[in-house]
Formats: C-alpha cells, structure tokens, sequence
C-alpha cells in the first residue's frame, strides 16, 4: 500500500525545506581555498584560513591598495595589449626603424607583443584569483613577490605606452579605427564580465554593514554597468549597412610587389603580386648617378642589397651615387631569406627560393614594360638626387622623358605622384592620371587636374571618400595588409588599396564584421536585456539569502573543515514514510539525517 496524499504532501514540504536549508548555507572548500590562496599569496605549507568578518572589509588597507593597483595594471595592460596587437598592420615599419637606429634586424614587434600577452595573462590570473578569493569570503594577502611582478608590469605598460604614443602616434587614430569593427564584440565582451561580477560583488554588497562602502561599491559597479549598457548609443561603423548598399571591393596595389612572397621592388616580387590579383604596383623611384632610374625604397642600399660585402666602404653612402653598372653587381635577393621580415619565407618552395636568392636591383624599365605587358597601373614615389648628383634639378623632366622614350607602357597607365612641377608635367604628358598625395579643396584638386588621391589609411573616413567621389576624384588607402583594415576600407568606399598582402586580401569575399543595423540593434537589445535580467537574479538571491541567514543566526550551526558531504537520499528513505514524521523532524527524517554539509554561518 503506497504513501497517502497527506504523507506524500509532507515529504514534499521537507524536500523543500532541505533545498532552502542548502541555499542558505555557505560552504567552504577547503582544498579549493587554499589552492587559491596558495598561488595569490604563495602560502603553499600550512594557510590558515581567515575568513572576513561579516560587515567588515575584506582585507587591510595595505592589502585594499594593493588590489586596487592589480585591478589598474590590469586595465592598463589590456589597453596596451588591445594597442599593439591592432598595430600589427605597421609591425614591418616598426622593425625596420628599428634596423635603422640599431643596424640589425631583429623582429621587435612580436617579442614585445609577446612580452605584452605574458605580462597581461599575468594579471589576469592574480585578478581571478582574487575575485575567487573574495567569492569565498576570505581575507586577501597577496605575496611580495606579486606586488614586485604587479609593479613591474605597471611599469612595462606605462613606459611602453608612453614610448609609442611619442614615435608612433598614428597608431592610436589605428586603434579608433578598430572601434568603428571590433566595438560590438567588445561591447558584448564587456557586458557578460560585468555580469560575471555580479555575484561577488552581490555577495559583498550584501555583507558590508557600512553603508559609505555599500554605497561605492554598488556606484561604481552600475556606473560601469550603465556606460556598458548605453556605449552603442555612440557607436559609429561603416560596416553596419545592408549588403546591398556595399560597394565593390576596393582595388588591390602592391606595394613594391608583394614584400611577403619575394624581395621587396624586385621583379620576382611584382610578378608575385599580379599573380595574387594585383590591380595596380607600387614602388619607389631613384636615379643612379649615370642617369638610370631604378628600383629603391631607402635612401642607402644597406637595407635590401649586399652592399656591404661589395662595397664596405659605400655602405651608408646615398643610392644615387651609386651608377648602374655598380648597382647591377649587387644581390637584392638573399637578405629576403635570412632575416625573413614577415615570417613568410618558410611558405615558400624550393624554386622560389632559389628565385628569390638571386633577385637583382630593378631598373624603372623593367618594371613599366612588366605593368605594360600585364595591363597594369603602376604609381611610384620619385627621390631626389643628393647634393652633388648630376640630375638633381632634373630629376622631373628626366625620370619623364625616360618613361615616354623607353617604355612601352601607356600615359593613362602612370598614377603620376610626385607633387614638384605638377603643372609642367601635365603640359608635357596631359594623359597621364594626376595623383595627390595630400588632401585639399575639391575645387583646388579639380584645378591641379587630380583624379586620385594616395592617402594613409589613418584619414580614412566615409565622408571624405563619398565626397572626392562625387567630384569623380579617387582614393587609394596605403599601406593596409590586414583583413580588418581592408574590410572597414570597403565599407568606408575606398577605390583602392597599396598592400603588403595581395595574396590574403584578395581572398576576401565579404568584408569582415558587415551586419545590417537591424541585426546590430537585435544583439545590442537582447545581451543587455539577457544581462541585466541575470543581474537582477543574482542580487535578488543574494539579498534572500542574507535575510535568511540574517534570521536563522540563532541556531549557530557547527563549521566543520571537509569538502562537500553527500547528501542521503536514498530510495529507502524516501519510501520508508510510516517511520517519518515531518512536522517533528525526528531521527529518521530527511532533516535529522541531513549530513554536516560543512556549512558556515557568518552571523
């Protein structure tokens, strides 16, 4: 004969009171805390546990500035790791100023990205270990050895930061840039650690019985909270438009080639970037001293040549002195192997290798009848010689008179960009495509009878584009390699971009991070809606169950230092009904066997 529906009703009723006598306790993992404690304060031997006395700080102030000065070093090195990692578009302009100032190459960028990603993790783990500290009620001491690591990596981010901002400041318009993309996910990131937090934050809130800390812990926490909440509202993207409103993909120019598959302004390298969907090639013009233009970036040859075997004395002698007899015994291939600028070289095959290795200075001609044979514009920064050179004030007229009397290539072929003696050039060559590299006045350009304007990345912006685009005036963006970079550059309208990566972006389909407006509205609503729903649970059951404990302190139950007990539930005490008495609670009921479940009452 089964349990009548009275008895059925009591065990239920037990039940219930089982789960809220659970809720209500605070359970202390013992070897879990002292884990914890073990590897924030390295007391690995024997921690004795303090637990925070409830209304009272969690820690000394000694202690309190020190988590407040993890919690800095924490935002500071996020900051700068955000900072540099956007900057990996211009990691191959910052080695080789580097090379520049020191004379060896070396691959700066990636160790200190790497040195920043350790000293963030770093403080990412002092801070979890903290946080999970202060959710189990206990005291902070945090190990002298962490303040030193704590203050030395405040240091490194400070230093770094600061360094940077003063030889590198476009980079931080790089990192805005990144906003108008990364924003939405960050925003979404932001969100869910803030409702991560909340339940330490409840749990501390609840407990502090003075009302100035109740009161700042609880202001700043939705302070962050709101501006989370409310960032979107300024929120500004060119990539949050329908598919249908996006333009074509901006043009493709390879700049001096494609740098990542062969040396840098030689022919293998040019060949490498119609190969990979070069629109357009990129390079920089020199006049050698007998009156050859040729193929150089830098001003000296140390850089890309072997100069320095061939001629040790000329090594930091200008490039233009050099004549081009001179200039055809150097290799401009083989430093491209060994010091591997973009860490690329290992994708190449035996026979590019072999290639690359013996690449040689490019001449000006070569490189027009390869854009001609091919069909492509070639745009090109023209040096001027050195003090002492015999072309130097002719440098204009010479380097033109070259390109109509030796080449093939067609007039309207030449995005023509060096800005001295525009107006004469385009007498003597009206076809050719006029080119600033400056912004100005529309109706100044129109005058200048520009129709394309070459401009850093970093003044990218929708409204300058539509609006040279109006006036049938073109923009080409440079340098940009990485696929963010050129997708926010597709949204923005851009024509065209000189790239170091070809190869990559012309992969791209889709920009990266297009969404409608209506899709960003629905992701913004639902993570703040979702979180702040969750939020509200958390305090709403913190708040219960303080008053709850508030309310059984009387009984005082025992501490006891074990791990979880299992609680007996077994068939045979569920159905054993006729031995139960509920209301009374005797020995064989779910209560009075309920195990000593370790559980503390901090009242």
């Amino acid at each position: 004969m089964g349990p009548s529906p009275t008895t059925l009703s009591k065990l239920k009723l037990g039940k219930l009171r089982v789960v809220r006598r659970r809720l209500l306790q605070r359970y202390e993992h013992q070897p879990y805390v002292s884990c914890l404690a073990g590897l924030y304060g390295c007391q690995w031997r024997r921690y004795q546990r303090t637990r925070a006395t409830p209304g009272d700080c969690c820690c000394s102030k000694l202690e309190c500035v020190s988590f407040a000065l993890l919690i800095l070093t924490f935002c500071l090195t996020l900051v700068f790791l955000y900072f540099w990692s956007e900057a990996q578009n211009d990691y191959n302009d910052f080695d080789w100023f580097n090379f520049g100032i020191l004379g060896f190459w070396f691959p700066w960028s990636v160790v200190l990205l790497v040195i920043a990603a350790a000293f963030f993790s770093y403080v990412t783990l002092l801070l979890l270990l903290a946080v999970c500290l202060l959710s189990e009620g206990q005291k902070l001491y945090l190990h002298w050895g962490h303040k030193i690591g704590i203050l030395v990596t405040l240091a490194f981010s400070i230093v770094a930061t600061a360094v940077l901002s003063d030889l590198w400041s476009k980079e931080w318009t790089t990192l805005l840039l990144s906003f108008q993309v990364t924003a939405p996910y960050l925003h979404m990131g932001g969100v869910l650690l803030m409702s991560l937090l909340s339940w330490p934050i409840a749990l501390h809130f609840f407990c502090i019985n003075k009302k100035v800390g109740r009161t700042l812990i609880i202001g700043l926490y939705l302070a962050v909270l709101c501006a989370l909440y409310l960032v979107p509202l300024g929120l500004y993207s060119p990539c949050l438009k329908k598919e249908c409103a996006l333009g074509p993909a901006p043009a493709l120019i390879g700049h001096r080639g494609a740098p990542m598959l062969a040396p840098e302004n030689t022919l293998m390298s040019f060949k490498k970037a119609v190969e990979a969907g070069g629109e357009g090639l990129e390079t920089d013009v020199t006049i050698s001293y007998d009156g050859v233009p040729f193929l150089m970036h830098d001003h000296t040859l140390r850089r890309t040549t072997n100069v320095h075997k061939v001629f040790p004395n000329r090594t930091d002698a200008p490039a233009a002195m050099f004549t081009w007899g001179e200039l055809e015994t150097l290799n401009a291939g083989a430093w491209f192997l060994y010091r591997d600028p973009f860490g690329t070289a290992w994708s190449l095959g035996a026979e590019d290798r072999v290639q690359a290795q013996n690449q040689s200075v490019c001449s000006l001609r070569d490189f027009l009848e390869l854009a001609a044979q091919r069909g492509k514009q070639v745009i090109f920064d023209l040096y001027r010689p050195p003090r002492g050179h015999p072309y130097r004030d002719t440098w204009i007229t010479h380097t033109l008179e070259f390109i109509q009397n030796e080449s093939s290539i067609h007039s309207h072929q030449v995005l023509w960009l060096p800005p001295d003696l525009r107006s004469l050039v385009q007498e003597m060559d009206p076809d050719l495509q006029q080119t600033s590299g400056s912004r100005g006045p529309v109706e100044e350009l129109q005058q200048n009878h520009i129709v394309q304007l070459n401009l850093h990345y970093s003044s990218m912006s929708t409204e300058m584009i539509s609006e040279y685009a109006a006036a049938n005036i073109s923009t080409n963006l440079y340098v940009i390699s990485q696929p963010w970079l050129y997708s926010l550059a597709w949204c923005a309208g851009a024509q065209s971009v000189t790239t170091n990566a070809p190869q990559l972006l012309n992969k791209l389909t889709r920009p990266l991070f297009l969404m409608t407006p209506d899709e960003y509205n629905l992701m913004w609503v639902l993570t703040d809606v979702v979180s702040f729903i969750l939020i509200l649970i958390i305090f709403i059951f913190h708040w219960w169950r303080e008053r709850g404990l508030a309310f059984c302190s009387g009984s005082k139950p025992t501490l006891e230092h074990a791990t979880y007990s299992k609680f007996r539930t077994e068939m045979s005490d569920v159905w054993s009904v006729s031995s139960v008495n509920i209301l009374g609670e005797p020995a064989g009921s779910p209560l009075a066997t309920e195990p000593n479940l370790a559980a503390v009452s901090e009242h």
